[in-house]
């Protein structure tokens, strides 16, 4: 039997490094993270190749006198935490292991200069060993470079990928701690030997709406609501702060979702199962919110020593944090989405959510709900005895009122006064400022939808409808205790099972809305959620009434009004009434806006008169 035996150090280091450094935006990473716990206001990052050939990322914090630059570059040393209580950590660092791991794969330069000295120092390590040191010449500050990386582990290098890739996954570490920290100056600039490029320039305190912008997408600041929720916990207050995209301002990938935990970016699965729940109901399963999140807690309701290079988290209640986000993100949508991402007039949208909804809304809504939609009506245009006039789908089909001024008791309509009506489809408004297109179809979705909901159908949705049979459904073991556990909170939804031997689940009622839903399936989702997000019966119960918001987002669907309905004068302008008195009227269900605005410049423009 092979004896045990003690690792030499360089080899420790090694593998270490291969916990944390995994290509050169990994030790970018904790490199710029050492730069901000040091008090940085100002953090510069040059790459040449994407990094492969060199990184270097000076700053202008703390500074290392030369003794402590000899403790930093030794494995555990660290000066992060000043006591043991590393379930307190509030720095953004603090394994020790960051400067010695890379040090151990690479040629690694480090010059520092504390405020008070005269001048700095220097020390150079080239894979492990030490080379050269001595005095340096530099502000204060602390100037890292690190070169050659994984030279001489060619196991590693080979599995680098090309300039252009390792540069983008560099961007994106520096764009994330960039958002998190406003306060901060960065600047990136990447290129090869000789040449270079600026990629990535911000200034120092800027507001967390124009940082965000500026990293994301500039357009994203006028298309967002401001999200700012605290609630208390028995360890002191959660806050989630950010911003959220509109519904309608949606990507085909889930690239340019920004989520932060007290200040450290994170890529957490509950997190984002919590960002995809909060929008469920407003966009398409294929479709992604463009948002920054962050979420500030009590250290002692968050672990982030559960991975090496410090991007996951664990919560103490997840269930209570993923609750609070989607809470936080459906009250913020609430209160500003009825705007549509298309581009409306600002200053109009500023008036409408600073004013209150007019009185005579509710009896224009009378109307409107009154109506029967079943179906479209046959309309037989009437030709002009002056004029031959087009074929039949050229002409107007809705009928439209006398244009005249305005009343002015319409003037503080956002949305207008109904003018007609285009392909039975599309109403078109007049307002004090500009031209309104809606789209009657997506609009009334949004608005019986949100009628469900404020009308108490989302409870009536939970009773439950008993089978006839029974349905066994095998699941594995673990999945079926965890099922158990929370049943009784999923009885509250209408969902009533019980355990079925070691390896299955008796279904004996499912919610009366998806009375014919695969429960097999059904119970495997409820199972995986509750894998995921902790055993608390309110996770996997969590879950269900998501899916009963997409039942009822579907029932919304077939219960509005269809495009090529004819509607009357009366009822586009109880429409438009409804929509602005609705939250969330800005998008239909899956995303897509109910309504456009062309401002009286952009008409006269279409016609040269500007």
């Amino acid at each position: 039997m092979p004896r045990i035996r003690r690792l030499p150090t360089d080899l420790v280091n090694r593998i270490a490094a291969g916990e944390v450094v995994e290509r050169p935006a990994s030790a970018l990473k904790e490199l710029v993270e050492n730069a901000i716990d040091a008090g940085a206001r100002r953090i510069a990052v040059a790459l040449t190749d994407g990094g492969l050939t060199r990184l270097e990322v000076t700053d202008d914090g703390c500074g290392m006198s030369s003794e402590d630059m000899a403790l930093a570059l030794e494995r555990h040393a660290t000066s992060k935490l000043p006591n043991d209580a590393i379930e307190l950590v509030e720095t953004l660092g603090f394994r020790g292991e960051a400067l010695p791991s890379i040090a151990s794969v690479a040629k690694v330069s480090i010059e520092s200069r504390i405020r008070k000295a005269d001048s700095g120092w220097r020390r150079v390590i080239d894979h492990g060993e030490m080379i050269e040191e001595g005095p340096a010449a530099l502000p204060p500050g602390t100037r890292v470079r690190v070169e050659q990386l994984f030279a001489r582990v060619p196991a590693r290098r080979k599995f680098l990928r090309t300039p252009c890739s390792e540069y983008i996954a560099c961007l994106d570490i520096v764009r994330r701690l960039a958002m998190a920290r406003p306060e901060i100056a960065f600047t990136l600039t990447n290129g090869a030997e000789g040449k270079s490029r600026t990629a990535l320039s911000t200034q120092a305190d800027e507001g967390l709406a124009t940082r965000v912008s500026q990293i994301v997408a500039r357009e994203l600041k006028d298309n967002a609501v401001a999200i700012e929720l605290e609630r208390d916990t028995p360890h002191g207050a959660m806050r989630l702060t950010g911003l959220a995209g509109l519904p309608t301002y949606n990507r085909g990938v889930a690239d340019h979702q920004y989520l932060f935990v007290n200040g450290r970016p994170v890529k957490d699965r509950l997190l984002t199962g919590a960002v995809r729940g909060a929008y469920s109901d407003m966009l398409a399963r294929d479709r992604h919110a463009v948002l920054a999140l962050f979420l500030d807690l009590p250290p002692l309701d968050v672990d982030v020593n559960v991975h090496p290079a410090k991007t996951e988290v664990r919560f103490r209640d997840a269930t209570g944090v993923r609750g609070f986000i989607v809470s936080g993100l459906r009250q913020a949508l609430a209160t500003g989405d009825r705007r549509s991402a298309q581009g409306p007039d600002r200053k109009a949208m500023e008036r409408w959510q600073a004013e209150p909804v007019r009185e005579e809304a509710p009896a224009l809504r009378s109307i409107f709900e009154g109506r029967d939609w079943t179906g479209p009506q046959a309309r037989v245009s009437e030709p002009r005895p002056e004029w031959n006039p087009p074929s039949q789908d050229a002409l107007p089909t809705g009928r439209a009122e006398e244009a005249g001024p305005m009343p002015e008791e319409a003037q503080d309509y956002p949305l207008g006064i109904a003018r007609g009506q285009v392909a039975n489809t599309y109403i078109v408004a007049e307002a004090a400022d500009g031209l309104v297109l809606v789209d009657q179809h997506a609009a009334h979705e949004r608005l019986v939808l949100e009628r469900l909901k404020s009308a108490g159908a989302g409870e009536a949705t939970q009773r439950s409808q008993a089978l006839l049979v029974p349905d066994v459904v095998e699941l594995d073991e673990a999945d079926c205790d965890r099922l158990e556990d929370a049943a009784e909170g999923l009885a509250r939804f209408g969902l009533a099972i019980e355990r079925f031997g070691p390896s299955a689940m008796l279904v004996r009622a499912v919610p009366a809305a998806i009375a014919k839903a695969d429960t097999t399936r059904l119970l495997q989702d409820l199972a995986d959620d509750i894998a995921k997000h902790g055993k608390n019966e309110d996770s996997g119960a969590l879950l269900l009434s998501e899916k009963l918001e997409y039942v009822l987002a579907t029932m919304a669907c077939h219960g509005s009004v269809r495009a090529g309905r004819v509607l009357r004068v009366d009822e586009m302008n109880a429409l438009l009434r409804e929509m602005e008195a609705t939250p969330r009227s800005g998008q239909c269900n899956h995303g897509r806006p109910t309504w456009v605005k062309l401002s009286m410049d952009d008409v006269e423009k279409l016609f040269g008169r500007h």
